[in-house]
């Protein structure tokens, strides 16, 4: 290991909760423990299963063909002849978990009899299961048998056995090792076995997990802490299936839970209802993409069912403003990267920016095609992939492998008024510059004023970007000005403008080429965006 490397796992982990160390130490050791001792899990404990009521909850993506026995995950297929392999590596980890959290169950028309055969193939194939015996894949494959289960009204003892002895094996490696959403769906799911099997253990620790982690992931202005609006939309999902659950099953007789759930789903209703653009689609900040979460019509139509009414705050601790005229949606990062001890999910996107204009995207975010530890997935982490300033080619935040941050930008000096978003950064400190961004947004104009401060004049290599919807075609650069059909951007104090071609993801394993102007400056920057109407 060099000395930089060194330098990069101490930043990472710096940061990390003394709760999250010691738990990843004492599985490790446990791990090593057991597999000298021979220690197995049972995979099939006598149970008592009861029977459940659920409302209509939203249906999963279309995922499984029956006919061809073919699954497709983040836009990538694959057939099975006979017998499927559960551990099916071809398409990577993240293709194999969604293969093992069995959503396809829930999917439109999905028969009976393809549900019973794949659960029991499952079940008889168990014990040679890999990644599908993790605590995440066993919580969501939880979820989703139970409200499989419960829909078609089976009550079946080979099924509720196997689901049982799982939901023991979650319960000794819940994810305190990662904290987050992951220990998040780890306590919804809980929650599920619990009144499944009408089990107080399983109920007492859900209950603890929902409580203690919904209390600090869900910030005051609504959103879920991890500042990812696509993980947003998962998580206020799974809230409204748990207030869904427990208002139509009376098993544990506690109205606490269910009125936290109730205040938490309002809060996250309000917050996803602002950061929703007028199209229904959401800014795909840090790792969001399209065809994951259930869309956000579809949350705010199950959320209305259960008599959820949104509690609408104005955007603050999130990190995030919008700005909205007859003419465009303007929403401005002005926040940190997430919670410093789970940054996984987080990108170098300090002071980025979206802008939708007359209804469709035109500024974006270029989103996320990927989890693998590649050249994609480092570039759509980067600052240069998003609509903020690049100093010397460096991003703000050391974001490095596929879900790791070590030193991470900062923003302060928040400034602000009903037509001004103003803050500072301190990802450039190593070059001695602090990045500064103002927002002017008006009626039919946006000015964003780039500032680069140093306490002594030094020379900067410093690059505006700009990335444009695949959509947005016929852009011409004429001197300082960039020309397209639907607004005019004028630079003042630029050296150089460039276009180059850009990708922008638009799903899992879903490249469409795009268009990025990259403005050279060295201390300062105007950009006029001037709407046409």
């Amino acid at each position: 290991m060099t000395l930089k490397q060194l330098k990069t796992y101490i930043h990472t982990l710096r940061y990390m909760k003394l709760k999250q160390i010691n738990y990843r130490l004492y599985y490790v050791l446990r791990s090593k423990l057991r597999r000298i001792r021979g220690y197995s899990y049972v995979y099939s404990i006598p149970s008592n299963s009861q029977k459940l009521l659920l409302d209509n909850s939203i249906e999963s993506y279309t995922s499984y063909d029956e006919k061809n026995n073919r699954f497709l995950f983040l836009n990538l297929s694959h057939s099975f002849n006979e017998k499927i392999d559960w551990n099916y590596s071809d398409h990577g980890k993240l293709w194999t978990y969604n293969l093992n959290y069995f959503e396809y169950l829930n999917q439109k028309e999905f028969s009976l009899d393809s549900g019973i055969r794949l659960i029991y193939e499952y079940i008889d194939n168990i014990s040679k299961s890999k990644d599908g015996l993790e605590p995440f894949p066993i919580a969501l494959r939880g979820i989703n048998w139970i409200k499989f289960l419960t829909l078609h009204k089976i009550r079946d003892p080979k099924i509720d056995d196997s689901l049982y002895a799982q939901y023991l094996i979650l319960m000794d490696n819940l994810e305190y090792h990662l904290l987050g959403n992951h220990l998040l769906e780890n306590g919804f799911s809980l929650l599920f076995g619990a009144y499944y099997f009408s089990d107080e253990r399983l109920y007492k620790k859900a209950k603890e997990i929902l409580f203690t982690e919904l209390e600090e992931q869900i910030l005051g202005d609504g959103a879920h802490f991890e500042l990812t609006p696509m993980y947003h939309q998962i998580m206020f999902f799974r809230v409204l299936d748990c207030i869904n659950l427990i208002c139509n099953n009376n098993v544990f007789h506690d109205l606490s839970l269910e009125d936290f759930l109730k205040e938490k789903a309002a809060l996250m209703f309000g917050w996803l209802k602002n950061i929703t653009y007028n199209n229904g689609e959401i800014p795909h900040f840090n790792d969001s993409t399209s065809g994951i979460a259930p869309k956000s019509e579809q949350l705010f139509g199950y959320a209305q069912t259960l008599n959820i009414i949104a509690q609408i705050k104005p955007l603050k601790e999130s990190g995030y403003r919008k700005y909205i005229t007859n003419n465009y949606e303007l929403i401005m990062d002005i926040g940190n990267i997430g919670p410093d001890y789970i940054p996984g999910h987080a990108h170098s996107d300090t002071l980025n920016f979206e802008l939708h204009v007359h209804n469709l995207p035109f500024i974006v975010d270029t989103a996320i095609s990927t989890y693998e530890n590649n050249e994609q997935r480092i570039y759509e982490r980067s600052t240069q992939a998003h609509n903020t300033v690049v100093i010397n080619d460096t991003n703000q935040s050391q974001v490095w492998s596929s879900f790791r941050v070590a030193k991470r930008a900062k923003i302060f000096n928040i400034k602000e008024s009903t037509d001004y978003v103003g803050a500072e950064h301190d990802g450039y400190m190593c070059f001695g510059a602090i990045h500064r961004r103002e927002f002017y947004p008006q009626n039919r104009k946006i000015i964003i004023v780039d500032e680069i401060i140093t306490p002594k004049k030094r020379y900067f290599e410093a690059k505006a970007y700009f990335h444009f919807s695949e959509t947005i075609s016929n852009i011409k650069i004429e001197e300082h000005k960039v020309i397209t059909e639907n607004a005019i951007f004028s630079f003042e104090g630029s050296k150089s403008l460039e276009i180059v071609d850009t990708t922008i993801a638009k799903g899992f394993n879903r490249l469409e080429v795009g268009v990025c102007i990259i403005v050279s400056f060295e201390d300062n920057i105007k950009t006029i965006i001037d709407i046409n109407i």
